[in-house]
């Protein structure tokens, strides 16, 4: 399909990027579970989770508009199932953030959790309707709702291996001085 064809490296680069940076957010984990524990199950779905979930969805993204299909009408189809599902899932990260109790939100959380990701997955949504009418400009909005989802999930990684590393770091070193 022509539409889709001029965008082929754009989804070679982005796919094995989001791939290697959920390869990259489990060693992290690993190494993290080693540290002795802070409770916090309930803040990890809110925080943790979303981060391999966008990371997820920009991989599939972009093998999915790999896919010959034969119309972009055809693709447009997995965009929206892909656009609902991830505005559902942002939604509920925002109520796991609301009532976890090991950390409290701040706007840059919020802005990072909730709103951009909500506009990516919103983004995608729109261009697969706008895959019937515009399929010139379609493409442009589903690369900016993969970038997009790309950065965020790279920043909240970054924000969780900071947090881990100098709050935990603090807990432990409590931790330690009580021996």
């Amino acid at each position: 399909m022509s539409e889709l064809a001029a965008w082929d490296s754009f989804y070679v680069i982005v796919g094995s990027s989001a791939g290697a940076l959920i390869g990259l957010q489990f060693v992290v984990l690993t190494l993290i579970a080693a540290r002795p524990p802070i409770p916090a199950a309930d803040a990890g779905a809110a925080f943790a989770t979303p981060t391999i979930v966008h990371f997820g969805a920009t991989l599939l993204l972009s093998a999915l508009l790999r896919v010959p299909w034969p119309t972009i009408t055809v693709a447009a189809v997995p965009l929206c199932l892909v656009g609902f599902s991830g505005a559902v899932y942002s939604f509920i990260v925002a109520r796991r953030m609301r009532i976890q109790t090991t950390y409290r939100p701040e706007f840059e959380d919020w802005l990072f959790h909730l709103l951009l990701p909500v506009t990516a997955y919103a983004l995608l949504l729109l261009s697969a309707f706008a895959a019937l009418s515009r399929t010139r400009e379609a493409p442009f909005c589903v690369g900016a709702a993969v970038l997009l989802l790309l950065f965020v999930g790279a920043h909240n990684a970054w924000d969780a291996v900071v947090y881990h590393v100098f709050v935990g770091t603090k807990g432990s070193n409590v931790e330690r001085r009580r021996n």
